[in-house]
């Protein structure tokens, strides 16, 4: 299990990776993501992880203060609200469609008042 959790790690990585080059993939969901698996993995592994320099810029400010910069918020709803409007269009099954309405509302609470706003300097 430690091997398929450094495998799903990685590839974790390097999609927020890549997404720090192009602004069409999300870099903080995908950061979390290796950062949990990466911890189930390989202590040496999730040590080098919480070095480098993408941690420490995405994702060090949400699990010290449970904050995120504007730019990061905006980032991640905008693609997930994107990828869930394809199935919101597309089905024609109303509970379904209720359903992810209902995940729209969540994920909007959640970042709107959960998740507190940081400036960029207070990183």
């Amino acid at each position: 299990m430690r091997y398929i959790y450094l495998m799903i790690g990685m590839i974790s990585f390097g999609l927020g990776f890549i997404g720090i080059v192009l602004p069409i993939l999300p870099t903080t969901p995908f950061l979390l993501l290796a950062g949990f698996c990466f911890a189930r993995s390989s202590k040496r592994v999730h040590n080098w992880f919480v070095s480098t320099k993408a941690y420490q810029r995405h994702l060090e400010p949400f699990v010290q203060k449970r904050a995120m910069t504007l730019k990061t918020k905006i980032c991640i709803l905008s693609f997930a609200s994107f990828m869930l409007a394809f199935p919101l269009f597309l089905t024609d099954l109303w509970w379904l469609r209720v359903f992810i309405i209902g995940l729209y509302i969540f994920k909007y609470y959640y970042f709107l008042f959960k998740i507190k706003t940081i400036k960029l300097e207070h990183i």
